[in-house]
């Protein structure tokens, strides 16, 4: 490949991005390379890389979880600023696309291996059930519609256009966090709503005061920060908490470049350089700015209505406990090891990194000299810890725990994405096809050193665990460079606990049918069940 070279346009291109040219050349550099895959060693399971607590041992750490908390050391930290365009992929593909006529009166039973015209004849038939459903008949009465009438008569498409766009809702362009997931007698709550009263249960201290981060997108803070204004009013009201909530945007100096098929930078039809957001690795810096003491992790989408958020808080607590927990003993081995310097207090550190952090020392430590052993155990022990929620795999998409050897052969508990993994390779495919557990990104994570310092989060992530996906700019097609995972690459280098959780505890919502779950929906009054109304489908 011949030279790169950028003239002045694309310089002050990179300067208003925060960019350096550097940056940009490394980036093209990565794309280059043969392979970015994760070498699998072997899946985690119950006991050997995860924990399995007993009740009487889930209570203590709940115990300890819930101290902390009102010490006021906990944070949230929630990414925030997904559209919801996956969740109503099958109603925007009809809205856009309506299909044909033979396929209009087929039922959902009918339409084995079509599952987005399952989700959407699902959706059609039951669209009296989701929380927005009062929101939509008052937008479209304003103009004078009847959305039973258009029900019964099947006009679908105009009750698509006030659903999706801005003649209504506009909830095809809304993030996730903002869509109304669940009905209750007074009121509906959007994702940011129940994420604020789920956080009651394990984040409140003495003081009364929830510490909640959302990072979100520009275009949408205004709407976001008066939510989460009238809500903070509400509960605080009702519970006697105060939700403090903050926002920080993706920073576009972690955007990345994009190149052609051969390896060059691609330029858009008025031959501007393409720059494309980094995914949610890049969110990493925005956690490091927030400079927390102790932060659970947790999507967006993965919250239930209050009547079940009981078990979540606890197993939030105990989550928590055992970082606590993990956090003293870790910081306790490091003020020894810089205070005594013993070959006694050496062996007693090296055991427990052993037993206690899974960590894998290499098999001549032994051997080294005393002052080798101690800067090795100082270095394997300074570093931030995260506590990960897995839960049994049912085939969920997401990542998943395992035993993974670094370039140079040492073994390390990795939260693997398949993207990560060479499927190519029969091994390989093996070994990932074994997992027994998946993490729904349910972390809660320490921060700060032995000396309350907080760490540089960015020195711990292995910056060459990338992700290269193909996409395509104006018809031609390109390559796209996202950075290490959140709880991926850009946590390859913490301290990592893996804890089995409850799988009650994971009720994520990809599709809009995912809302039409019974953990989704009212819990029906003695003697009811839920009415599935049935209406003619033209489109």
């Amino acid at each position: 490949m011949s030279e790169i070279t950028f003239d002045r346009t694309d310089m002050e291109q990179m300067e208003a991005l925060g960019i350096t040219e550097e940056q940009v050349e490394r980036q093209i550099g990565i794309f280059s390379k043969s392979s970015f895959c994760i070498q699998l060693e072997r899946p985690c399971t119950s006991g050997d890389g995860i924990r399995k607590i007993g009740p009487e041992e889930a209570e203590r750490y709940a115990g300890i979880g819930e101290e902390a908390a009102k010490k006021g050391r906990f944070a949230k930290f929630v990414p925030a600023s997904g559209a919801a365009t996956r969740m109503f992929q099958s109603v925007l593909e009809y809205y856009h696309r309506p299909p044909s006529l033979p396929e209009q009166n087929r039922s959902a039973e009918d339409k084995e291996g079509f599952p987005l015209e399952c989700q959407f004849v699902r959706f059609v038939k039951e669209i009296r059930h989701f929380a927005f459903f009062d929101d939509l008949c008052a937008v479209m009465a304003r103009d004078g519609l009847n959305l039973d009438g258009l029900l019964k008569d099947g006009n679908i498409q105009t009750i698509l256009s006030y659903l999706l766009t801005d003649r209504g809702l506009c909830y095809g362009s809304l993030p996730k966090g903002l869509i109304k997931f669940h009905r209750y007698p007074s009121e509906c709550r959007t994702p940011l709503d129940e994420h604020m009263v789920e956080g009651i249960g394990y984040l409140a201290g003495s003081s009364g005061k929830c510490d909640i981060h959302f990072t979100i997108s520009p275009e949408h803070e205004e709407r976001f920060r008066r939510t989460s204004a009238d809500a903070a009013w509400n509960y605080a009201d009702r519970f006697g908490i105060h939700n403090e909530v903050t926002f920080s945007f993706q920073k576009p100096s972690t955007n990345t470049i994009a190149v052609d098929f051969d390896n060059r930078p691609f330029r858009d039809r008025s031959g501007r350089l393409l720059f494309r957001p980094g995914g949610h690795g890049a969110l990493l810096r925005n956690l490091n700015d927030l400079k927390r003491d102790l932060v659970y992790i947790k999507n967006i989408d993965n919250v239930v209505p209050e009547r079940l958020q009981g078990v979540t808080g606890f197993w939030k607590r105990v989550t928590g406990g055992c970082l606590v927990e993990t956090e003293n003993m870790v910081h306790s081995a490091i003020r020894d090891l810089y205070e005594l310097r013993s070959p006694e207090i050496v062996e007693r550190v090296s055991r427990l990194a052993r037993e206690k952090l899974s960590l894998h020392l290499p098999p001549d430590l032994e051997t080294r000299p005393l002052e080798m052993r101690r800067e090795f155990l100082l270095e394997s022990l300074n570093r931030p810890i995260r506590v990960c929620g897995v839960v049994p795999n049912e085939g969920e998409p997401g990542g998943a725990p395992f035993w993974s050897r670094g370039k140079d052969g040492t073994l390390s508990l990795q939260i693997v994405e398949s993207a990560q993994v060479d499927l190519t390779s029969p091994e390989q495919r093996d070994i990932w096809s074994s997992s027994t557990h998946f993490n729904p990104v349910d972390l809660v994570c320490a921060l700060r050193n032995h000396e309350g310092k907080p760490f540089d989060l960015e020195l711990y992530e292995d910056p060459g665990a990338v992700f290269i996906s193909r996409k395509s700019k104006d018809g031609r097609g390109l390559k796209a460079l996202e950075l290490p995972g959140l709880w991926n690459g850009a946590m390859a280098k913490w301290i990592t606990i893996l804890v089995e959780v409850p799988g009650i505890t994971f009720n994520p919502v990809k599709t809009t049918c995912d809302l039409l779950r019974p953990e989704h929906q009212p819990e029906p009054a003695e003697g009811e069940s839920i009415d599935h109304h049935i209406c003619s489908v033209r489109l």
